[in-house]
Parts: structure tokens; C-alpha cells; sequence
């Protein structure tokens, strides 16, 4: 079976107030490791392991210079751009064949270098990103990475809560200059265990009701 989980992982689409959507997703930075965030030392060690090594395999390849590599609790999302989509399927190789990576999000985009201005249009995005999550009164900062490019916002971590995932995104919908929110964030569940996000499904409505049946 196919392990891409690019683009076949999402399993919600939100509309944010300001206009952006905001996407969770259900599968997939910085490398530094903070006490407080709710991965634990042993796991943002061993994500800092990972990225450290796909970007090494990504180095000795030709042609992937513009790939950058997030990882987070095993999800490993790869942004940036290739000239090819054969260099773009590589560098998603590369990545998998790296043992202790969960998952691997392939958001490459095949296209020309955006040169200087785009990408410090985008760092400052993230930075802007990581300022409003650090005032949020209910979103712990430490515990989401932030990645952007072509003014889509990726998030990865592991938050505390639902609750915790759902208002991060909603906050990155915010900040000037994001046309969409993509989250990669994951939660840890009561065995301790980290798990992809599933969404409440809506409760079902009876057609009767809806229509006036008996008793209406």
C-alpha cells in the first residue's frame, strides 16, 4: 500500500474568520529541545534525530537544496520547491527511508526559484505565526512548530488538547499574508500514546424531522 500521505490525509477543511482556511489533517523546524513542550525529551530528541538525518540524505542529492524539513512526534513534513516532479518524488524517498519517520508530508511544489523576497516574505509570516500563538492565552507556543511557504502555514507538534489544535490554527488564520492554514499537529491519547487528530463527526438528523414528520 501506498504510504504518501500528502494530500490524501486530510480529513477536515475549516473556514477561519479571517477569510483563510484552515485544513487539519490527520497524519505530518525547528530542532531544539524545550522541557515544556508536550512531546518529551526523549521524543523531541529523536525528531531532531530524524531531521538531522534527512536533510544529510537531502544534501547528498543534487537538485534538493530548496527543500526544507520539519519534523515533529515522527511526522516529517517536507516543504519548499524542486524543478521536477522526479526530484520532488525523491526527495519523499529519502525522507521514508529514514527509520523512525511515522509519516512523511510531501508539500513540495514543483516550480522556478522564488528567489530572496519570497522567502523573507514567508519567514516573516512565521515569525508573525509564532508571536500570536506565544499571546494566546489557551495555546501552549512550545508545543507547535511553524513552517511557511508561499503563504501557506503549516503547523506541526502535539498539542494538549483538541481544543489546543483547533484554536492554534485559528490563530496562524489570522496573521496578514496567510492564504491558508495546514495542520500536521497531533494529540497524545490516555495511554500515552501519540495519534493523529480525528474531528467530532456532526450528529446525525433524522429526514423526518427535518421535513415535518409526525409529531411535528
Amino acid at each position: 500500500m501506498s504510504r504518501l500521505v500528502a494530500s490524501l490525509s486530510l480529513i477536515a477543511l475549516l473556514p477561519a474568520l479571517s477569510g483563510c482556511a484552515t485544513a487539519i489533517v490527520g497524519a505530518a523546524g525547528a530542532t531544539a529541545v524545550t522541557a515544556t513542550q508536550e512531546r518529551s525529551f526523549g521524543e523531541a530528541l529523536d525528531d531532531a534525530a530524524v531531521s538531522n538525518e534527512i536533510k544529510s540524505k537531502l544534501i547528498a542529492n543534487g537538485g534538493l537544496s530548496e527543500v526544507d524539513v520539519e519534523v515533529a512526534a515522527g511526522v516529517v513534513l517536507l516543504s519548499g520547491r524542486v524543478w521536477t516532479p522526479e526530484l520532488r518524488l525523491k526527495a519523499e524517498s529519502l525522507a521514508w527511508s529514514v527509520r523512525r519517520a511515522d509519516d512523511v508530508a510531501n508539500e513540495i511544489r514543483v516550480e522556478a526559484p522564488g528567489g530572496f523576497f519570497a522567502n523573507a516574505s514567508d519567514e516573516l509570516i512565521s515569525t508573525r505565526v509564532r508571536a500570536r500563538l506565544l499571546g494566546s492565552s489557551s495555546v501552549q507556543a512550545n508545543n507547535f512548530n511553524v513552517e511557511t511557504y508561499g503563504g501557506t502555514v503549516y503547523l506541526l507538534g502535539v498539542a494538549r488538547s483538541a481544543q489546543e489544535l483547533e484554536q492554534a490554527a485559528e490563530e496562524a488564520s489570522k496573521v496578514g499574508g496567510v492564504n491558508q492554514v495546514v495542520s500536521y499537529v497531533r494529540l497524545r491519547n490516555e495511554r500515552g500514546e501519540i495519534v493523529p487528530y480525528t474531528p467530532a463527526q456532526p450528529a446525525a438528523v433524522d429526514a423526518g424531522e427535518l421535513l415535518g414528520g409526525p409529531g411535528s
